[in-house]
């Protein structure tokens, strides 16, 4: 401490006359270093400067670098900073600054390009696909026959997002079984498949939102939902009574049913079966948690009920329209 008081007291020039000296002591060590290794030859009638020898000390400090400008003959200073790199360093550091401003700006335009482009083509799929389905409904193609299962799967259909390999699907998701009908499930075997009759459904046209479909059964089944609109196997045929249950996905395969929301009161909805076509007039439209299997309950009067998952590429509820057969 008493060191550092001591300096604190010192005035500038003594504290300038500390550091030539140190200076000093440098440059006569590196003297002597050189000359006794022969590169230095001293001239005639010339002495070295001293390291004890206190010499004044004229100092000029610049306004830019604050470096000493002028020192005493003998000593050595560090080069000053040429004058051609003060120039162009603000130069350099723009040219980069911008340089890195374009391959930033690059980066962002190119994952804009690639994420309108895979929006692009999904959309250009799900306009060929909904054409394919288009002309199987013109069709009116025989639907698949399907085992009807006794338990019934307890979460409404839809989802856009494939099972993977043997991942349990969670509460909400299709295919979702609670624990305790498990052992049920695992235990129970499939009954004979139904025999195609006639009076199923085969076709469903919507106007309104520019729809038409064939109508396959068994709607919790991903492979049919993949083909269009399917029907869940064991609900009334067309224009019969009781509660006929149509679903299909709203934003992948065709996106058959995204318009869905679209609908109103008074739409019409054209079933067709082998025999004729049913015209059913919508009556309402609700939005339901995907467990909600309310909506799919039967009734005593010829009803129609569409499901599909909503809000549009997010899929948290489901969107249910329900009409009933004109007349």
């Amino acid at each position: 401490m008493d060191s550092l008081r001591s300096a604190q007291e010192m005035e500038v020039a003594e504290l300038e006359q500390l550091l030539q000296r140190k200076r000093q002591g440098v440059h006569c060590s590196r003297r002597a270093r050189l000359k006794a290794m022969g590169r230095v030859v001293e001239a005639p009638g010339l002495r070295p400067p001293d390291a004890s020898t206190p010499v004044p000390v004229p100092i000029v400090r610049g306004a830019a670098n604050d470096r000493v400008a002028r020192l005493p003959s003998g000593l050595i200073q560090d080069d000053p900073e040429p004058a051609w790199d003060t120039a162009w360093r603000p130069a350099w550091r723009w040219l980069a600054d911008r340089a890195i401003l374009m391959v930033e700006l690059a980066i962002v335009a190119l994952f804009l390009f690639t994420a309108v482009s895979l929006w692009q083509t999904n959309n250009r799929l799900n306009r060929a696909l909904a054409q394919v389905q288009r002309s199987e409904g013109a069709a009116l193609a025989l639907p698949t026959p399907q085992a009807t299962a006794v338990i019934d799967v307890v979460v409404l259909p839809g989802g856009h997002r494939y099972p993977q390999g043997r991942e349990t699907p969670q509460p909400g998701e299709a295919g979702y079984i609670p624990a305790h009908l498990l052992p049920a499930i695992n235990n129970y075997e499939s009954p004979p498949a139904p025999t195609p009759a006639p009076e199923h459904a085969r076709r469903i046209r919507v106007e309104a939102i520019d729809v038409d479909s064939a109508i396959y059964q068994g709607m919790y089944d991903w492979e049919v939902l993949k083909k269009g609109v399917a029907q869940h196997i064991g609900s009334a045929a067309p224009g019969q009574a009781g509660n006929m249950i149509l679903a299909g996905h709203n934003d992948v395969y065709g996106e058959v049913f995204r318009d869905l929301d679209q609908l109103a009161p008074g739409d019409e909805i054209v079933v067709s079966s082998e025999r004729q076509a049913h015209v059913y007039v919508v009556r309402e439209m609700v939005i339901v948690e995907p467990t909600d299997v309310s909506v799919m309950a039967p009734t005593d009067f010829p009803s129609l009920t569409l499901i599909s998952c909503y809000p549009y590429r997010v899929n948290t509820k489901r969107i249910v329209v329900f009409a009933d057969l004109a007349g």
